[in-house]
C-alpha cells in the first residue's frame, strides 16, 4: 500500500492507497518541531481504526511546502514504515512539461495538483487551491505547466484584518445571505466571502483572457465547496486532488531504494 503525505503550511494529510480505493484520510496540524515518533503514534493508532499495520505500506511518496517538516516526515517512512520516500520535486518524471522561467520555485503542492488535473479532467484547465495561500495554476492543453497566480489565503485575510483594526473581531468564514451588512461582522463576513468570489470570477477572467482559449476551472482545498456555492464559474470540486497527484506521482516514479545508513540519520 501506499502512504500519501501531504504537507502544508496549515496541515499535514497522511492517506493510505491500496491500489483500488483510499483507505484513509488523517490530517494533523503542521508543526516543525514534531518529531518523526509523534507523527508515528499518533497515526499508528489511527490506521488500527481502519484495520491497518505499519507492515502494510510498502511506499510512501511525500509533496511538502514546508522544508523545516521534511527531515522528520523522511524519518517516519524510515524507521517505522521501512521504505525510503519519494519527495516530490520538479526534477521528477512528472509526465509534463514544467514551462516557467524557475521550475526549481514552483511549490510541490501545485505541480501535483495540476498532475491530478489534467489527469482526471484533462486540460486546459485552471486549478484553484484554497490553502494558506489561495492559487490559481494554469494546466496547458498538453498538460504543461504553465504558471499561476498567489493570493492571499482566506484565513490568513481574516486575521491580517482583526489584528490590524483594533475593533474589529475575529470572525468565522461563511456564506452570508446578503451583500451589504447592517452590523459589523455581517459586514466583515461580506467583504470577506463576496470579496474572494469577486477575485476568483476576476481573477479566472483575466486568466481566460490572456491564455487565449477556454479553460475548465476545477477548486481544492477545505474551503473549495463554499465557494463553489456562490459563483457558476467553478465547475468541478475535488478534495483529493493533491493526494491524487502524489500518487500518480508515485506511479510514474520508481521507488527510492532505503540504505541501512539512511536509517540512522
Amino acid at each position: 500500500m501506499l502512504l500519501a503525505i501531504d504537507a502544508g503550511n496549515t496541515n499535514v494529510v497522511f492517506a493510505v492507497h491500496d491500489g483500488i480505493e483510499w483507505r484513509g484520510r488523517w490530517r494533523i496540524a503542521t508543526r516543525d518541531d514534531r518529531t518523526s515518533d509523534e507523527y508515528a503514534v499518533w497515526l499508528l493508532a489511527l490506521f488500527q481504526h481502519v484495520g491497518l499495520k505499519a507492515t502494510d505500506v510498502t511506499r510512501c511518496v511525500i509533496g511538502t511546502v514546508v522544508p523545516a517538516a521534511l527531515y522528520d516526515l523522511r524519518r517516519l517512512s524510515r524507521t517505522w514504515f521501512d521504505c525510503e520516500p519519494l519527495v516530490a520535486r520538479a526534477p521528477l518524471d512528472w509526465g509534463f512539461e514544467i514551462r516557467v522561467d524557475q521550475p526549481q520555485e514552483v511549490g510541490a503542492d501545485r505541480l501535483l495538483n495540476s498532475l491530478a488535473a489534467h489527469t482526471l479532467y484533462r486540460g486546459p484547465l485552471i486549478v484553484i487551491d484554497f490553502g494558506t495561500a489561495t492559487t490559481f495554476d494554469v494546466v496547458a492543453e498538453d498538460g504543461a505547466y504553465v504558471g499561476g497566480v498567489i493570493a492571499p489565503g482566506i484565513s490568513l485575510s481574516i486575521e491580517a484584518l482583526h489584528r490590524a483594526a483594533a475593533r474589529l473581531p475575529r470572525i468565522g468564514i461563511g456564506r452570508p445571505q446578503a451583500v451589504i451588512g447592517t452590523s459589523t461582522v455581517p459586514a466583515m463576513q461580506s467583504g470577506i466571502y463576496w470579496g474572494y468570489v469577486g477575485l476568483i470570477e476576476g481573477l479566472v477572467t483575466r486568466i481566460r483572457g490572456e491564455f487565449g482559449a477556454p479553460l475548465k476551472v476545477v477548486a481544492t482545498g477545505g474551503l473549495a465547496p463554499l465557494f463553489a456555492e456562490g459563483t457558476t464559474i467553478i465547475e468541478k470540486t475535488d478534495p483529493d486532488i493533491t493526494l491524487e497527484g502524489l500518487r500518480l506521482l508515485a506511479e510514474r516514479n520508481r521507488a527510492p531504494i532505503l540504505s541501512r545508513g539512511a536509517l540512522r540519520e
